[in-house]
């Protein structure tokens, strides 16, 4: 769980994803086309991959990828995101999060 929590404080916005992974490819999409050059780890190339995506399931993360997190904190996956972005929220939480201008 350390090395989720190290990992996802790197940037303002980290997303874990796997590389094969549809959904990850979506939400990092998305997060780019609203101007946002987020940190993105494939966990897929990482030997402790699978314990870390048990640490972010213990997180409370209901889907265990696509993860994202905004200045260290958990914000979900797919389903989260999408409907913070689609209700307005996505955008004012990474403006006062300092990570869209």
């Amino acid at each position: 769980m350390n090395k989720v929590l190290a990992l996802a404080s790197d940037k303002a916005v980290v997303i874990f994803s796997k590389s094969s992974c549809c959904l990850c490819y979506a939400v990092k999409i998305l997060f780019q086309e609203i101007g946002v050059d987020p940190l993105v780890y494939d966990i897929d190339g990482d030997p402790d991959g699978r314990e870390m995506e048990k640490a972010i399931v213990r997180l409370g993360c209901n889907a265990p990828l696509p993860a994202v997190f905004i200045n260290g904190k958990l914000v979900g996956s797919t389903n989260e995101i999408m409907s913070l972005h689609l209700s307005g929220t996505l955008s004012q939480m990474l403006k006062s999060n300092q990570a869209l201008s």
